[in-house]
C-alpha cells in the first residue's frame, strides 16, 4: 500500500505571482475550490464529477450567469455563453460567423493578439486597419485623429488591453454608421466597469480576470447573432451554442464554476466600481517608482499605460537578468518581459494582492540604489 505525504494547502507560502495568463485566482476562491472539489452543495460528489446535465451543475451554470449579468449590468437582450478554446478560437470563430466574403471588418491594430485576429479575418474577408501603433512598437493606443474607418464594415474590432506591450484601452472606439463593435477583452474584463450595451459583442479568455485557462466568456447581443453569414460547424455555431445554454456538448464544466466563484468574488469586493479602485491603486505604485527613479524605462506612452500589465527595463540586458533572478528569490515569480520585448512585465490582474505591489516597489528601488 502506498501512500502520500499530506500539506495544508492554506498555510503553505505562495510567492507573489506576477505571471501574465494564467494569472492570480482570488485566495478564498481557491479555498471555496478545495472543498467543492471533494464535494458540492453537500451533494458528496466533487464538481469535476458531476455530469452536465444533472441537477448541481444545473446550479452551477445559471448561478455564473445570473452572477456574471449582475456584475457587469448585463441588459436581457445579451447572451452569456461559456464556450471552449479560449480567446484565439475567437479571433477566427467571429469573423467565421459574421464576416461574408467581399465585406469588410475594421481592425485597430496595437499589438501581436490584435494582428493574430487581422490574420484570421483575413480568411474570410477584407481587413482595414482603422488605427496602428506599429510604427512605435506598439507603446501607444491609435488617437482618435490618427483613426480611419472604412467606408461601411461589418464591425470593428478592437483588443481592450494588450499584455505585451503594457498598453490598454481607457476610453471606448465609436463604430461608423451600422457597424457593431467587437472586443477581446481577454486581460482586462471585469476590471473596471463597462457599459455592454455600447458593443455587439465581447469575449474574453477566462486566465487572467476571471478563472483558469480553456474557457471563454462570450457576450452578445441578440441581434447579432441574427446576423451569421455561414452554415458553420455545430461547435462554432453562436446561435446553437446560445439555444444550448452553452452545453450543446460537455461544456468545461470546472472553468465554468470556478468563473462563477470569481463572479461571486468581484461582487463581495464591491462590484466593478470597488475593483477599479483597487487596480488604480496598485498601479500607482508601480508606475510611482518607475517614474521616481532614472533607473527604469517604461515602455507605454503614459497616457496608454495598462493597469494589468506593467511593463519597463534597467538600463541593460544583464541587468534586467540580475534582476529577475534576485526579484524570484525574493518569491516575486513570472517578472520576465515577453521575448518580443524583454525586460520585466509586472501582471497584476483583478486578485493580485497590493502587499505584492508595494513589495515590488520597494524591490525596485533597493535595486536601483545598489545597481544604479
Amino acid at each position: 500500500m502506498t501512500t502520500c505525504a499530506t500539506t495544508d494547502l492554506n498555510t503553505t507560502k505562495r510567492a507573489y505571482n506576477f505571471s501574465a495568463g494564467p494569472g492570480v485566482i482570488p485566495e478564498d476562491v481557491i479555498r471555496a475550490a478545495q472543498e467543492d472539489l471533494w464535494s458540492i452543495f453537500g451533494s458528496g460528489i466533487g464538481i469535476l464529477e458531476h455530469s452536465h446535465r444533472g441537477k448541481e451543475f444545473d446550479r452551477v451554470i445559471e448561478e455564473a450567469e445570473a452572477d456574471c449579468r449582475r456584475v457587469g449590468n448585463i441588459p436581457d437582450n445579451y447572451r452569456v455563453l461559456f464556450l471552449q478554446g479560449g480567446a484565439t478560437t475567437q479571433c477566427y470563430q467571429v469573423p467565421m460567423a459574421f464576416l461574408a466574403d467581399g465585406k469588410t471588418a475594421d481592425y485597430f491594430s496595437t499589438g501581436k493578439w490584435a494582428t493574430d485576429s487581422m490574420k484570421e479575418a483575413g480568411r474570410y474577408g477584407t481587413v482595414h486597419v482603422a488605427g496602428s501603433s506599429e510604427a512605435t512598437a506598439f507603446d501607444r493606443i491609435p488617437d482618435d485623429a490618427d483613426t480611419k474607418y472604412s467606408d461601411s464594415p461589418t464591425y470593428v474590432h478592437y483588443t481592450s488591453n494588450n499584455t505585451i506591450m503594457g498598453t490598454q484601452w481607457h476610453r471606448t472606439p465609436t463604430p461608423p454608421g451600422d457597424a457593431w463593435l467587437v472586443c477581446d477583452a481577454s486581460s482586462d474584463i471585469y476590471s473596471r466597469p463597462i457599459d455592454i450595451t455600447r458593443f455587439g459583442m465581447l469575449y474574453a479568455g477566462g486566465q487572467k480576470n476571471l478563472g483558469p485557462a480553456g474557457t471563454v466568456l462570450v457576450i452578445v447581443r441578440d441581434d447579432i447573432l441574427e446576423k451569421q453569414v455561414r452554415d458553420l460547424p455545430w461547435m462554432l455555431d453562436y446561435k446553437l451554442q446560445a439555444k444550448k445554454q452553452s452545453r450543446y456538448n460537455t461544456p468545461p464544466t470546472f472553468g465554468i464554476y470556478l468563473m462563477g466563484q470569481v463572479f461571486k468574488w468581484i461582487e463581495r469586493q464591491g462590484g466593478l466600481g470597488e475593483i477599479e479602485k483597487i487596480n488604480n491603486a496598485k498601479g500607482k505604485v508601480l508606475y510611482d517608482a518607475i517614474d521616481g527613479s532614472d533607473f527604469y524605462t517604461p515602455h507605454a506612452r503614459v497616457q496608454d499605460r495598462s493597469l494589468m500589465n506593467i511593463t519597463f527595463k534597467s538600463p541593460s540586458a544583464e541587468l534586467d537578468k540580475k534582476f529577475l533572478a534576485e526579484a524570484d528569490a525574493h518569491s516575486m515569480a513570472n517578472l520576465k518581459g515577453h521575448r518580443s520585448i524583454g525586460g520585466m512585465r509586472a501582471s497584476m490582474y483583478n486578485a493580485f494582492p497590493h502587499a505584492g505591489a508595494v513589495a515590488l516597489a520597494s524591490f525596485m528601488k533597493d535595486f536601483a540604489q545598489k545597481n544604479g
